[in-house]
């Protein structure tokens, strides 16, 4: 019996050996990176991530491999996510999509909290009001009276699932005005039927106002301030709805799957803040309106949690409900 059982240590040992020590944070990553994107290629935040992630790349010495995976409010990129070897080679690129999951699906197993763990956050912005040249408005006062006087005439579109989607919900609840709510598939198709007349309000980045300002009229930022970009445009809060002065609206944050090592996640952590204060990440960000958020991971955590505090009660106000399960 003793025989057999030194044998069996004997082989448990070699096998030990063989595989190799566990690779330490200090050697981490060996191999290429997996970077899950809920959100579709080609969007503003799509770009900014390929212009981080190469930069991120160089510092840690591996390939970062986005994959984009959109669908179900960002869930399926999330689960994925979630769901992965809790070894620093499966993250996620997600925002302000991951604080209202809970909410609008209360039956999924998923809790971001509890989950996944925060690496740190990234970027955040605020979107413009916009409206036709054509529209008689040239104020967000001038807009809500215009809207009162014609009940059911305005249309304001928007990408189903989005941001522009609550923020314009919310702005017709908090003016009590009735404006016609139009869902696109993207935010893109939304613009496009702006400038063909299609319809009269829609809520944009800086990134896509830019190219847009002979044909469209700004009427306010939903930012809590002015954004230091177009300084000419009010705020909601100075047009009188501070209830839409957020701070940021939208935002990004890196994760990691829960029982990701320490030590990884913090040199993680590391590698992102040094990227988001090289001159040619802040270059991407100016170009797309976006302001740098970088932090501790616990600054992270603590900022999702509030966030997952704030936006239920806009979207309950904004008459958003749950998806049905």
């Amino acid at each position: 019996m003793a025989r057999k059982f030194l044998a069996a240590a004997f082989f448990s040992i070699c096998g030990l050996l063989a595989a190799g020590p566990p690779v330490s944070a200090q050697d981490y990553p060996t191999r290429s990176v997996r970077m899950i994107v809920p959100y579709v290629a080609g969007s503003p935040v799509d770009v900014f991530a390929r212009v981080l992630f190469q930069n991120v790349s160089t510092r840690l010495g591996q390939l970062i491999v986005i994959e984009n995976r959109p669908g179900a409010g960002t869930t399926i990129g999330t689960r994925a996510a979630a769901t992965a070897d809790p070894d620093g080679y499966t993250l996620l690129l997600s925002g302000q999509g991951l604080a209202v999951v809970p909410y609008f699906y209360p039956k999924l197993d998923l809790d971001p909290v509890k989950n996944l763990v925060s690496i740190g956050s990234l970027a955040g912005w605020s979107h413009f009001m916009i409206v036709p040249n054509k529209m008689p408005v040239k104020s967000l006062a001038e807009l809500v009276e215009h809207a009162k006087k014609n009940p059911g005439k305005l249309s304001f579109g928007f990408g189903l699932g989005t941001s522009p989607q609550i923020l314009g919900e919310y702005f017709k609840t908090v003016a009590g005005v009735d404006i016609l709510s139009v869902p696109y598939k993207g935010g893109e198709n939304a613009r496009q039927d702006l400038l063909a007349g299609q319809i009269d309000i829609n809520f944009v980045p800086l990134s896509n106002v830019a190219p847009l300002l002979q044909q469209v009229r700004v009427l306010a930022v939903t930012g809590s301030t002015r954004d230091r970009q177009m300084p000419d445009v009010p705020s909601m809060a100075e047009s009188g709805y501070p209830q839409i002065g957020f701070n940021p609206d939208t935002w990004l944050a890196a994760y990691a799957p829960a029982k990701t090592p320490d030590a990884i996640v913090r040199k993680l952590n590391e590698m992102f803040n040094a990227s988001l204060n090289s001159a040619e990440v802040r270059a991407t960000l100016d170009k797309l309106g976006m302001n740098p958020m970088p932090g501790t991971p616990e600054e992270a955590d603590k900022f999702l949690i509030e966030q997952m505090k704030a936006w239920p009660p806009v979207l309950k106000a904004a008459k958003i409900n749950p998806v049905q399960q």
